[in-house]
């Protein structure tokens, strides 16, 4: 299981800290943001290997189901 920022919403933001250094700011001088959003990915074969059983309620929760 993995559970953390979206990777895709933090992608558009991205672009921010390039463009300032071609403008001869410092990168200490950058602002540190925060993913607004958090995705919950299971791995159901990784589960089954290691002997794990995922709830059901849990798995209806996740954003992403790798079978």
């Amino acid at each position: 299981m993995s559970y953390g920022g979206s990777i895709t919403d933090a992608l558009p933001h991205g672009w921010r800290l390039h463009r300032p250094d071609s403008q001869g700011e410092k990168p200490s001088d950058l602002p540190v943001q925060q993913s607004t959003k958090t995705e919950l990915f299971i791995n159901l074969k990784t589960a089954k290997a290691l002997g794990l059983t995922i709830p059901p309620s849990l798995l209806q929760r996740a954003d992403q189901v790798i079978e």
